[in-house]
């Protein structure tokens, strides 16, 4: 069998970080809104209960369309589908701006999630077929800061958008952040080593192509979709209503969010990086075997995403912001570390596949919690409930799959360079 092909290391880590890019992309679009809710809902009449519909809309065609979208990617590759998904989802992230009342509004939270869902799994192959395998952890861990740092940047960037030109030309101008993505991913994937990696099949071609009933049917999947179930309504909560807990909890103005909602993202980032690396430093030294699921990694996220039980408790900004922070910590080194166990687990002609599958957890549970965190909190005006709720599905979905037993990774079919 003949090697495949490979990209030096410098190209190949520019392929993760501008992979790592998309996913920046799609959250500054999609958190737009989310930063400037405060002002969208009292100027179009929404309510914190239907505003939890709008994030449940948006989360309901991520997980019709990212298993679907996974597996066009495994067909087109990431050099090329990406491309398009940008282009689609930037011109809905601007069409925002024309919004004139919920009906609309839920109707573009539906198409910008359908034309989103390629992003992960495209970004994860091109994170897959970019660094040999003792590299990818890492590759995860950062490639997982993107939405992060997307959503980072638009809690401080609408806010000052609105502040100076309304929250109408903040959704606007955060649309076109898409359009200077598009040359930097033609650049780092046009040449004759990028396309021969990216673009290569991921399985002979007279391979038969596994029905998608049979990858959601895997076990390994099942378990890392029970752990993302778990935890990945903290990080709804933080993302969709986190300058709502700040302005009810605390009485801030929407131009006073932005000095806090950074930093949840950062932390999320946080939790990515230092999970990737602790597991790629666990497998370099010998501490966790090329078979052993990162157990204590994962354990010690659980403990870590629990703070979020104290966001409606805490007596000041800085102590709810932390709380919110610590939360979604946790939930990013879990979502590192149960998708780098999973993605070693599976057939590479699965990778994207598997990775839409993911997608369509955190989507599934995002549909299931979001309207009841905004029904609640438009009962109660308060937060203290739901972050203990929260905290009690997030330390379940870890308990679960650290009880659950793997099947052996699969072995890596060639040598690869190091």
């Amino acid at each position: 069998m003949s090697s495949q092909p490979t990209l030096s290391p410098l190209h190949s880590w520019g392929v993760v970080l501008v992979a790592t890019s998309t996913m920046a992309v799609s959250y500054v679009d999609r958190q737009a809104l989310s930063a400037l809710a405060p002002t969208i809902t009292a100027s179009l009449g929404i309510t914190d209960g239907q505003f939890g519909w709008v994030g449940a809309i948006f989360s309901l065609a991520y997980l019709i369309g990212a298993p679907l979208s996974g597996r066009w990617i495994d067909r087109v590759g990431a050099r090329r589908g990406l491309v398009v998904s940008v282009l689609a989802w930037s011109a809905v992230a601007a069409a925002h701006a024309l919004v004139p009342g919920l009906l609309v509004l839920l109707m573009l939270r539906m198409l910008l999630g359908a034309s989103e869902s390629p992003s992960f799994p495209g970004a994860a192959q091109a994170v897959s077929r970019a660094l040999p395998a003792h590299r990818r952890s890492v590759g995860f861990g950062i490639l997982f800061t993107g939405s992060s740092v997307g959503a980072a940047l638009s809690a401080v960037a609408a806010p000052a958008l609105d502040a100076r030109y309304g929250w109408r030309i903040a959704l606007l101008a955060t649309a076109v952040v898409g359009l200077a993505w598009v040359p930097l991913w033609l650049g780092v994937t046009s040449g004759t080593a990028a396309r021969a990696v990216l673009d290569v099949a991921p399985a002979p071609p007279r391979q038969p192509r596994v029905p998608l009933r049979e990858v959601w049917r895997d076990r390994d999947l099942q378990r890392a979709m029970i752990a993302i179930f778990g935890v990945a309504p903290v990080g709804g909560l933080v993302m969709l209503f986190g300058a709502k807990v700040l302005v009810a909890q605390h009485g801030l103005t929407q131009a006073q969010v932005g000095t806090w909602l950074w930093a949840p993202p950062l932390a999320l980032d946080a939790g990515c990086l230092l999970a990737g690396l602790a597991m790629s430093q666990m497998q370099a030294r010998g501490w966790l075997g090329p078979q052993a699921p990162p157990r204590v990694l994962v354990g010690l996220a659980t403990v870590l995403g629990t703070a979020i039980a104290g966001v409606g408790l805490s007596p000041s900004p800085a102590s709810t912001t932390l709380c919110m922070a610590l939360g979604v910590a946790g939930n990013g080194a879990i979502y590192t570390l149960v998708t780098s166990d999973l993605l070693r687990r599976v057939p590479a002609s699965r990778l994207a596949a598997a990775s839409g599958a993911i997608s369509g957890g955190q989507s599934l549970a995002l549909i299931i919690t979001l309207p009841l965190i905004g029904a609640a909190v438009q009962r109660t005006h308060r937060y203290d409930t739901v972050g203990l709720a929260l905290a009690a599905t997030f330390t379940l979905g870890g308990v679960a799959w650290l009880m659950i037993e793997p099947r052996p990774p699969l072995a890596e079919p060639t040598a690869h360079r190091g």
